[in-house]
């Protein structure tokens, strides 16, 4: 048997989805995204949903739209992928790495307030695998320190914080999130930020598209004009109505989808809570995981990923830190010895197969050659 780490759910409805917008003639950005728009601000609660072409699209125009500048400064996890320290440096600013919790390797409340300077204009805290960070205490911090909130919620659809769904918490300015091929809805490439503030939507809606007064695929239907403004010095973020007809489709799955997970990572907590070697992913009792990834914490982590690889079980290890990395390091010279806990989650995070299509066959594969593989370590 081969388990890879991961397969996107597709089905013939996605596939014909996709040959309609086609069809259509609308091979950019047209009617089927602004659908696929309005039913995800639905779906999510928020008033505004702005579609871009990736998560990294969505977070940089969400620092835009706060009014980041050069020489501010933005509070990020060290464990996140390199997108979220990215786009700071955008605008010539800082990330400044904070450290994570050990159980949820999501960022230590604890330890962002010792970061904040006054040129801190944000905070971006990320949901780690689809668990919620702790948002009440850190909506506390930005209230005290009149800070801006953006959440990447790359992991996070569709997670829950205290009843509400992440991309919908009212203390937030902006959630951006992620429609890559492996999350947990997967247009290829793709991303939203939903917003409750309208000038926030404005602001991005305009600088996705090259920063033109309004959406350019309206000038090419029949209320259109030739004529436009560049207002802004804006981007070319947009997605094309093909990806949203993908994310259509998948929207609607969002439910079944997250629960065939969730049965995936029950399975897998039953088989390994009592072994010894293995620490189980810790969810809070006040919030609930998309489960986009299933990540356990193994002795000898780098011995275990290549004995899977000989019993053909795909893995992946989320993430190297962001202070590992020589550019961010050397740049912003960052120390290893002031991310202990991520430095120790690092060495043994291991991520494993959690996708909606496994069969129990497959998962039971994965279960009985883990615990082989641990029993021989």
């Amino acid at each position: 048997m081969k388990i890879p780490f991961h397969k996107t759910h597709i089905t013939q409805e996605e596939i014909d989805s996709v040959v309609d917008a086609i069809k259509s003639g609308w091979l950019t950005m047209g009617p089927k995204t602004i659908e696929f728009e309005n039913k995800f601000k639905q779906f999510i609660g928020s008033k505004e949903a702005v579609s871009v072409n990736s998560a990294t699209a969505a977070l940089h125009l969400a620092l835009k739209a706060i009014g980041l500048k050069e020489g501010d400064e933005v509070i990020v996890p060290t464990n996140t992928f390199v997108a979220t320290a990215e786009v700071v440096t955008y605008f010539n600013a800082k990330p400044v790495l904070c450290d994570i919790e050990y159980k949820t390797h999501n960022i230590d409340v604890n330890k962002i307030e010792k970061l904040i300077t006054s040129k801190t204009k944000a905070i971006i805290p990320v949901h780690f695998a689809g668990q919620p960070c702790d948002m009440d205490e850190i909506y506390q911090i930005a209230n005290t320190y009149n800070l801006k909130i953006i959440e990447d919620a790359a992991h996070a659809l569709p997670s829950i914080y205290k009843s509400e769904r992440i991309g919908n918490l009212k203390n937030t300015d902006i959630t951006c999130f992620s429609f890559y091929a492996t999350k947990t809805l997967a247009t290829g490439e793709g991303g939203m930020a939903t917003t409750n503030n309208e000038d926030y939507a404005k602001i991005m809606r305009i600088n996705r598209l090259h920063g033109i007064s309004k959406d350019a695929w309206d000038r090419y239907t029949s209320k259109g004009s030739w004529y436009y403004e560049v207002v802004d010095n804006g981007n070319k973020y947009n997605t094309t109505d093909m990806n949203a007809a993908l994310g259509i489709v998948q929207l609607k799955k969002q439910e079944m989808l997250k629960n065939k997970r969730a049965y995936i990572a029950e399975k897998y907590n039953e088989a390994f809570k009592n072994n010894e070697k293995i620490e189980i992913p810790f969810v809070k009792s006040d919030r609930e995981s998309s489960w986009h990834l299933y990540v356990i914490k193994v002795p000898k982590r780098d011995e275990v990923i290549e004995k899977l690889k000989e019993r053909n079980i795909g893995t992946s290890v989320h993430f190297i830190p962001i202070h590992f990395h020589p550019y961010y390091k050397n740049t912003f010279n960052y120390r290893y010895e002031d991310y202990p806990v991520a430095n120790e989650v690092f060495e043994k995070s291991l991520s494993l197969p959690i996708y909606p299509d496994m069969s129990d066959k497959e998962i039971d594969y994965v279960i009985e050659n883990v615990l082989k593989v641990m029993n021989d370590i």
